[in-house]
């Protein structure tokens, strides 16, 4: 298992989905991808695009307004 860091701060939508979409083709099932957002339609999109690809997703708040998503690769 290997953890990929992808860093979307400042980031609007939908940069950062579109860089979760192609990190997340390059991996293999078990690989963690973490990415650290501060964009709320970020925050709603990425976890909702995920869950339906079928992937496990866990989200945290970092601090005020800076969230971690981590989606697991489980296909």
């Amino acid at each position: 298992m290997k953890e990929y860091t992808l860093d979307c701060f400042g980031e609007a939508c939908p940069i950062p989905l579109v860089k979760a979409q192609k990190q997340i083709e390059k991996m293999n099932v078990g690989d963690l991808l973490i990415l650290a957002i501060d964009h709320s339609c970020a925050m709603k999109n990425i976890p909702e695009w995920a869950r339906k690809e079928g992937y496990n997703v866990e989200i945290e708040e970092i601090n005020d307004g800076e969230w971690e998503i981590v989606i697991e690769k489980t296909k």
